[in-house]
């Protein structure tokens, strides 16, 4: 029986794993799975492939709800599937771990673009590798919720309501100040903060419309933004997911 464990990994670890996984001789294969395709669509795929039957439906399902595709690794002494931080886009099958094509495709440093929002606080970046080569922060009053009801509550709710336009106004004029120098050199762009602060961003500011078709999966699990979390996001972004199966032996 299979046991499986999942855990992130940094660049420089990712790196590391595929070069330790490129020097082992022995029966194996891989499997590139681009994003977008269905469970169905890799069931289907991985069916017509020799050698697939002991993969289990977990991996199915990683590789089908992977924003970003999949790598899987499958041989007698590794069985894993990776989430890479940027976007596999053919399928490729190879005998052996051929990790070289993951291998170059997090070794390039891309140039990304970075938004990190909450109500309140904000952080704008560009990231050459995980180098930060532009940044800026900061902050805006926004009252929090009211608890009580009445008329009150009901102007409270129109004055946070107008605090937050206000700040995501502002919010808007930095970023797009920030970063219009580097719109079309952008390979990809990132949101990070809270979901419905981000779309409440993508909808007052038209500015970034432009990259809709370079955007990374949003990181969610951001605290309040300023340059700290800023370095630690671009950390995060370049980071990988890894799920590992092992006999269980007991």
């Amino acid at each position: 029986m299979l046991t499986s464990k999942t855990y992130k990994i940094t660049r420089e670890k990712t790196g590391a794993l595929l070069q330790g996984l490129a020097a082992r001789q022995e029966d194996a294969l891989t499997i590139f799975l681009p994003f977008g395709m269905t469970t169905d669509e890799v069931s289907v795929f991985l069916q017509k492939t020799p050698k697939t039957e002991s993969i289990p439906y977990d991996a199915v399902r990683l590789a089908a709800t992977s924003p970003t595709g999949s790598v899987l690794f499958w041989g007698a002494s590794q069985k894993s599937i990776i989430l890479p931080p940027f976007p596999i886009k053919e399928k490729y099958v190879a005998g052996g771990y051929e990790t070289e094509p993951l291998l170059s495709l997090i070794s390039k440093d891309y140039t990304i673009g970075i938004v990190l929002v909450r109500l309140g606080h904000f952080s704008v970046g560009v990231c050459r590798g995980e180098e930060l080569i532009l940044h800026d922060s900061g902050t805006g009053l926004i009252h929090g919720r009211h608890r009580q009801g009445g008329s009150s509550a009901a102007r409270f709710q129109r004055r946070r309501k107008d605090q937050t336009h206000h700040f995501l106004e502002r919010v808007s004029e930095h970023l797009q100040e920030q970063l219009e120098p580097y719109a079309r050199t952008l390979d990809y762009f990132i949101f990070g903060g809270a979901r419905v602060t981000i779309l409440r961003l993508q909808k007052q500011c038209p500015f970034l419309a432009q990259f809709e078709n370079r955007l990374l999966p949003p990181l969610l699990e951001v605290p309040d933004p300023h340059f700290t979390v800023l370095e630690k996001s671009v950390t995060e972004l370049w980071s990988s997911k890894v799920t590992e199966w092992k006999e269980d032996s007991s």
